[in-house]
C-alpha cells in the first residue's frame, strides 16, 4: 500500500530523476510518473 510522504530532494537529484523519467517515457507508450521513477530507483538502490 502506498503512503504519501513529503520529502526534500536536492536539485541535482531531481534533475537526474527527471532524466530517467524522460528516458522511460521515450522507451514506452505508457505514462511514467515521477513517483514510480523515484520508487524504482530507491528499491534498486536498497537491494545492493
Amino acid at each position: 500500500m502506498a503512503k504519501r510522504v513529503t520529502i526534500m530532494l536536492d536539485e541535482d537529484l531531481i534533475k537526474k530523476l527527471h532524466e530517467i523519467q524522460a528516458k522511460q517515457i521515450k522507451e514506452t507508450s505508457e505514462s511514467v510518473s515521477f513517483s514510480s521513477v523515484l520508487n524504482t530507483t530507491l528499491k534498486n538502490s536498497l537491494k545492493k
